[in-house]
């Protein structure tokens, strides 16, 4: 999805609440998703979250995204969830002593850890990110130009997403997709340029 249209595909889902201008865009920026930024992934309220529901073992889920935060509070980038406790989230932000870096955070029933963090990035221009499921396993990668791929932190246990491994709700199934957080409630922008989901052959 290049999002050139001002409509949201019928393959994604918000979060609790239909999409609306207040959080999500279209049309600001023609070509683009711009997400507003809101609550934390842990928030059971307002959550700036586009995503779709994981329909296979083996696939690849990429997406662009220009975000230029102003501290640490402002996050954006590409999350793989199940629910408010679990999620893997590879994402954008600022930190005092690095400028504009890649962190990659997880929340497994609650508990929340940094496997990767501060990766220093350019302070301007697009990034690319990439999660790829194998059977059990997840990866992330970033990318500056969309060809070249570093791929970041551990191997992950997909697995993890699931309604045997999740104590609470059980029913949602596992999504992929993209997301922007601004906890100083400034709303901070995130664009994202494209968003592509492909299943392995």
């Amino acid at each position: 999805d290049d999002f050139d249209h001002d409509v949201l595909s019928v393959h994604f889902s918000t979060l609790r609440v239909p999409a609306d201008e207040s959080w999500l865009s279209l049309t600001e920026r023609p070509g683009y998703l711009r997400l507003r930024g809101r609550e934390s992934l842990n928030s059971t309220f307002r959550q700036s979250l586009v995503a779709r529901r994981v329909q296979a073992l083996d696939f690849t889920a990429m997406a662009a995204v220009q975000f230029q935060p102003e501290h640490f509070q402002q996050m954006a980038g590409l999350v793989c969830l199940y629910d408010v406790e679990n999620w893997y989230y590879l994402q954008i932000s600022r930190d005092e002593q690095v400028g504009r870096c890649l962190n990659l955070l997880r929340s497994l029933n609650g508990r929340y850890d940094e496997p990767v963090t501060r990766v220093e990035l350019p302070e301007q221009g697009a990034v690319h990110l990439r999660a790829a499921v194998s059977g059990a396993t997840l990866r992330f990668a970033w990318s500056l130009d969309g060809r070249t791929w570093t791929t970041e932190g551990p191997p992950l246990d997909f697995t993890a997403l699931s309604d045997e491994a999740c104590r609470v709700g059980r029913f949602t199934g596992a999504f992929v997709g993209v997301c922007c957080q601004d906890l100083a409630g400034t709303r901070r922008e995130a664009d994202f340029d494209y968003f592509e989901y492909r299943e392995s052959e």
